[in-house]
């Protein structure tokens, strides 16, 4: 697949993408031993690029996994609390130190991506990606003046938030589909319209789904969920 060659210099960590274009511009870059311009590309697969004699390393090996995160788990790398993370559930079976894709808070459960892909966590979390999740909440209080308001625009923090999809799935149970995130923002939205949160799960996030995967167990991502992810 060609690419920039700026683009590929900065997804091996060898430079930021503006000071690739720097040594581009210098002349410190080559590509099968020809010096290359701003915008050239390349197939990193099979080209040769160096910068200043040396070739640039190879990929990272990248990992993903699904996690279904239980209830009591803190969705960071470490808590100063002393609470347990998520990072307990995967320590034992993976090598590589991997990331939290955004956050369920400590009370809430489900689907949870974990990766060393910052690009891939960007693309996720970033609203103007729009990545849909689904979340199936148990709720107490009056649903039907519920729906109304949770269906419309809610203001949080001073920003509009407003859910793609909700449905009464049960007499205590919603499905809210969001595609923004903002802290806790179903359990405040929830709250807005008069209901209490008893339990609250995510059972989708970007078209991949939980589909029966135990609470508290991990598993690695298809190369079909990659590209799911990746919207390709």
């Amino acid at each position: 697949m060609q690419e920039r060659i700026q683009k590929i210099i900065s997804a091996r960590g060898v430079a930021s993408r503006r000071a690739a274009e720097q040594l581009i511009t210098q002349g410190r870059v080559l590509c099968n031993g020809r010096p290359v311009k701003l915008g050239d590309t390349a197939d990193s697969k099979h080209d040769k690029i160096t910068v200043d004699g040396a070739e640039i390393p190879p990929p990272p090996q990248f990992v993903y996994i699904m996690l279904n995160k239980p209830r009591g788990y803190v969705t960071t790398m470490s808590d100063e609390r002393g609470r347990k993370t998520v990072v307990d559930l995967v320590a034992d079976g993976i090598n590589t130190r991997v990331y939290p894709v955004g956050r369920l808070d400590i009370d809430s459960e489900g689907l949870l991506i974990m990766t060393n892909d910052g690009e891939l966590a960007n693309r996720l979390m970033h609203p103007s990606h729009e990545v849909p999740k689904t979340y199936m909440v148990k709720i107490n209080g009056d649903t039907d003046a519920a729906l109304p308001i949770l269906k419309a625009p809610i203001e949080l923090d001073g920003h509009t938030v407003q859910a793609k999809d909700v449905q009464l799935t049960a007499s205590d149970k919603l499905s809210i589909i969001i595609t923004d995130g903002r802290n806790r923002q179903i359990r405040r939205m929830c709250e807005v319209a008069g209901l209490t949160v008893k339990r609250l799960t995510r059972v989708s996030e970007g078209g991949l789904r939980l589909d029966g995967l135990k609470s508290g167990k991990w598993r690695y991502l298809t190369a079909k969920e990659e590209s799911i992810l990746r919207g390709e």
